[in-house]
């Protein structure tokens, strides 16, 4: 049998967390859901009374008689008018609550899930993880409406009505107990046993339908590239012909609980009826009690019918909002105590001290006992074949991976000291294939700087040469750039990145290749922005072509994740059998740092 991911006292514990914070509100709705169930159960005693004042009553009615049928019917109307004055009352209330409750989830989960791990974010479907968070909020919906208006009332009325047919007649009150304990068991054994493993399989698809859909849009310029819409098309057929199937077996599998619940519900029916027209032969039960009997059943029928609804939803939504829960109770890699300080930037200098790390699931360690320093202000390059460690030295100074041993260092401060936004704050980064958000570019250059002005976005635009290309369209800084930047060239994304690093004027520079994308012309231009850019700023260049690096106070020359050589461009290429001549070489023939390694 599969199991849900979460057990009841943690889905409890999550609701609870969150109901808690409303404390009036709450209270308020429970109230308010009580005073309308005792308005339901009052309705068998009311219409049976109502039925005995008739039957009681001379023909034609006396006065008096009249008076009694007429307060009988005061009551009768007026239990019903109590009871949706105070259900409305009640959902009002709760309406409330539930647009706050859902709000808060659906932003918590957001804000959890962009702080997990790198390494969590590179093993997940964006659109899955999208779909699981909405999917999360809205099966709250479900899940509280279903506690709170229906199992809760339903219990609640389930237990009056057994209570008070039990004051009037103890043993058939005893067999109505019984026979709503029976219902409820075989209900809930039917929902765990057979509708719940299928419709845990059933929402597995549904996200995987959902992933697959987001990973071909998302990926929609590689999919036309190569004329493989057909290839999607049937890939995603056999997704959704998979959830087409176990979609079947979870409604199928409803269908049969429903139909054993109609089962136990006419046993009930049949025996609660009969036991009290019985009871009416022997004198035991007037008319009215007969219409008081056959309108309590009228009522937990009603009830009764919808708590299959209740728990499938229940176990449904409990299916769906599983993840959000998961969310909340995941740690995250790099949480941090709410005091943590921050970074104080002096002169941006970092070292590494006897640093090991590994990834996770990796293969091996990356690092081992590595140490580096590298002075303030000082601009130093990267280099080494693919694999060597020079990317992993930038994603560890960023803390995006937390080291196995070893310490890493901002100017002398210990970055697992310091608040994770701090550190990243301070640093400036250009990748090589920059990922911009769809929105305006303005947006985007100044998400360095939120509160910066036009004018100083447009500085940063002229500094990266983005200006040339941007006056040019015809909504200028406010265009759209498309999804991850599709709107725009690699050339024009890589210049609104570069921008976007003016803009921060972050102390620690660190630039991936950053005009490994722009034309001969363009190229010198922003070379000599880097220049500037770089001046009385500690830099990092990740080099891919060495024709970058003439110019780096060091060169750090990476094999295997060590430090195999140092020194000036100059110095480098003075020794004849060092691996920063011989990977120059190689790129001048044309071959890949790849195969210059494996040479």
């Amino acid at each position: 049998m599969m199991k849900s991911k979460i057990t009841i006292s943690r889905l409890a514990r999550f609701l609870f967390v969150h109901w808690r914070r409303y404390p009036r509100i709450v209270t308020y709705v429970v109230v308010m859901m009580l005073v309308s169930v005792g308005f339901d159960l009052a309705f068998p005693i009311v219409a049976g009374r109502l039925v005995d004042t008739v039957s009681a009553a001379s023909y034609p009615p006396s006065e008096s008689d009249m008076r009694l049928v007429l307060i009988g019917l005061a009551l009768f109307v007026g239990q019903s008018l109590g009871f949706q004055a105070a259900r409305r009352l009640a959902m009002l209330g709760w309406g409330w609550l539930a647009s706050h409750v859902m709000s808060d989830i659906v932003t918590e989960a957001f804000q959890r899930v962009q702080r997990f791990s790198t390494d969590w974010h590179s093993n997940s479907f964006a659109g899955a993880t999208v779909r699981k968070i909405t999917r999360g909020m809205w099966a709250y919906d479900s899940l509280g409406d279903t506690l709170y208006i229906g199992v809760f009332p339903t219990c609640c009325v389930l237990i009056g009505v057994s209570v008070s047919i039990a004051l009037h007649w103890p043993l058939i009150g005893l067999f109505v107990a019984v026979g709503i304990a029976l219902y409820v068991a075989v209900t809930a054994w039917l929902i765990r046993a057979v509708v719940s493993p299928r419709n845990r399989r059933h929402v597995a698809a549904d996200s995987q339908v959902g992933g697959a859909i987001a990973d071909a849009i998302t990926c929609n310029a590689v999919v036309k590239s190569f004329g493989s819409e057909a290839r999607e098309d049937a890939r995603l057929r056999v997704s959704v012909s998979d959830w087409a199937i176990k979609a079947l077996w979870s409604w199928w599998s409803m269908d049969f609980t429903m139909m054993m619940q109609a089962l136990v519900m006419l046993t009930i029916q049949g025996g609660l009826i009969g036991l009290v027209l019985l009871a009416w032969s022997n004198g035991e039960a007037t008319t009215g009690g007969v219409v008081y009997a056959m309108t309590s059943f009228m009522l937990m029928n009603g009830y009764l019918r919808d708590i299959g609804f209740h728990m499938q939803n229940l176990q449904r939504a409990a299916n769906e909002i599983e993840d959000i829960v998961i969310y909340a109770d995941q740690g995250i890699a790099e949480a941090e105590a709410n005091d943590m300080p921050s970074l104080v930037l002096k002169g941006g200098e970092i070292t590494l001290r006897n640093v090991s790390f590994a990834y996770p699931n990796g293969k091996g360690p990356i690092y081992r006992d590595f140490s580096a320093h590298i002075a303030p202000g000082e601009r130093v390059a990267l280099v080494g074949p693919s694999g060597s460690g020079k990317t992993t030295f930038v994603k560890l100074l960023q803390r995006l991976y937390e080291i196995d041993q070893g310490t890493i260092e901002i100017d002398g401060q210990d970055t697992r000291q310091v608040s994770a936004e701090s550190l990243r704050r301070a640093i400036a980064l250009v990748p090589q294939e920059p990922v911009l958000f769809h929105r305006s570019i303005g947006e985007n250059i100044a998400y360095a700087r939120p509160n910066a002005t036009r004018e100083q976005v447009m500085e940063a635009a002229r500094l990266a040469h983005a200006d040339l290309f941007i006056e040019k369209l015809a909504q200028g800084y406010d265009t759209l750039v498309g999804e991850r930047g599709v709107k725009l060239s690699g050339g024009e994304r890589q210049r609104v990145a570069l921008a976007r690093a003016f803009l921060a004027d972050s102390p620690i520079l660190i630039l991936d290749e950053a005009t490994s994308s722009l034309d001969s012309v363009t190229e010198a231009y922003i070379q000599d922005a880097i220049q500037r850019l770089m001046e009385g700023r500690t830099t990092l260049v990740i080099a891919h072509r060495f024709s970058t690096i003439r110019h780096m106070d060091r060169v750090l020359v990476f094999k295997e994740g060590r430090i195999v050589e140092e020194g000036s461009h100059e110095e480098l290429m003075a020794a004849p059998d060092g691996l920063f001549r011989h990977l120059h070489a190689m790129q001048l023939a044309g071959v890949s740092d790849f195969l210059a390694e494996a040479g």
